[in-house]
């Protein structure tokens, strides 16, 4: 008799707990749409600053999934009350549903007091985190500051602001983790530390050349070497400075090439920083001919002088000036000089030049032609452009 009651029981047991599954899921199917549109309705798109992290639909989605888990969760629960109920029925299975329920509850037991044991642990990492917080955000104030040229450091430039910003930074936020590390759940165990050490080895490896070009990138900053915007000379090429990174530094050249220089690289080759110089003293822009010797130097060089005095962007102090670079067997050499300012216009000014150059020689009737033959003129006309001949 006893053993029917039992089995009714467990019969009774497991009818509801069908009926609780199914009223489970008649409720998430009725009150899904509903919940979902309500919250639809409700919703305010999340942003930081100008990045939108969670949208209308992104919520939408998120609250489906959970909803979803949160079904999951119920069914789960029931089931965790209504199996041991079954084994608790019958006698012979009393102790295997204390069994089961000590499977349960044990260590929901101990993760909760885990969890309470860690509390001043935990205290302690928030305390920490927000003094490092509002630290940094003090540097990045200072920093801005500086940037902005209302506060003044004697021998600290503005342009080290943000470079010491991030390396105070970093700083910070190293001391900060290493605060932390020995407060971590089982920090001490064997096998986060050998996690951690694996971690750090593999990071090491990846990152050599990657910590060669910060220090590099670092040490231009503080040389100073050049700036954004400053036109520079690397090697081969030339070109205008249009970022400046940690890892990289990037050069437009004059014909709007984006030229990519690893700051290692960079730091190892000699720089020439044109803008830099016109700034300070004045870019010297200068150019060769050769005329034969029967040619007096006294009208090259006025004719040079002319053309230079011509061409725009030419200063006028200091002057221009002619220098006789070689007496070659056949011919002389000569160089004018003159000063700029404008090395955004290099290749603008020397074309400019050339073009002063050859319409002053081609008017005053002498060749830019170095004979390295003796030849007689007689039967040759002068290699000048006939228009300006008869002049």
């Amino acid at each position: 008799m006893d053993q029917l009651v039992n089995i009714a029981l467990a019969v009774a047991i497991i009818v509801v707990q069908v009926l609780l599954i199914k009223l489970t899921l008649w409720l998430y199917k009725r009150w899904k749409f509903s919940l979902t549109r309500f919250t639809l309705r409700k919703a305010i798109p999340l942003k930081i600053k100008d990045y939108e992290v969670l949208n209308v639909h992104k919520q939408g989605v998120l609250f489906l999934v959970i909803y979803r888990l949160l079904r999951i969760i119920v069914v789960l629960i029931q089931l965790l009350v209504s199996v041991p109920l079954m084994f608790y029925v019958f006698p012979e299975t009393e102790k295997f549903a204390f069994i089961i329920l000590g499977y349960i509850w044990n260590p929901l037991k101990d993760l909760f007091w885990s969890v309470v044991g860690y509390l001043p642990n935990l205290f302690k990492i928030i305390v920490i985190v927000v003094l490092i917080h509002y630290l940094v955000k003090i540097l990045r104030y200072f920093s801005n500051e500086v940037a902005l040229g209302r506060l003044r450091i004697n021998g600290f430039y503005p342009d080290w602001a943000r470079p010491t910003f991030f390396i105070l930074r970093f700083l910070c936020y190293s001391f900060m983790l290493v605060m932390i590390w020995p407060l971590l759940p089982s920090s001490n165990s064997q096998v986060f530390q050998g996690v951690s050490v694996f971690i750090g080895v593999i990071v090491s490896l990846g990152s050599m050349s990657i910590f060669g070009n910060l220090m590099a990138g670092l040490v231009m900053t503080y040389m100073r070497p050049f700036r954004v915007g400053d036109f520079i000379r690397f090697g081969d090429v030339e070109g205008f400075v249009v970022e400046k990174t940690g890892l990289v530094t990037r050069l437009r050249t004059r014909k709007n090439l984006l030229v990519t220089i690893p700051n290692s690289t960079l730091m190892s080759a000699q720089t020439s920083n044109y803008t830099m110089s016109a700034e300070n003293y004045g870019i010297i822009v200068h150019t060769k001919v050769t005329i034969g010797y029967d040619v007096k130097h006294d009208i090259i060089e006025n004719l040079l002088l002319s053309a230079a005095r011509a061409t725009k962007h030419i200063e006028k102090h200091p002057l221009p000036f002619v220098i006789v670079t070689t007496l070659d067997d056949f011919y002389v050499e000569y160089e004018i000089n003159a000063y700029t300012k404008h090395t955004d216009l290099l290749s603008i000014i020397y074309s400019e030049l050339h073009q002063n150059i050859l319409d002053a020689f081609h008017q005053s009737g002498v060749e830019i032609m170095s004979p390295h033959i003796f030849a007689h003129r007689n039967d040759l006309e002068p290699q000048i452009p006939k228009e300006d001949m008869n002049r």
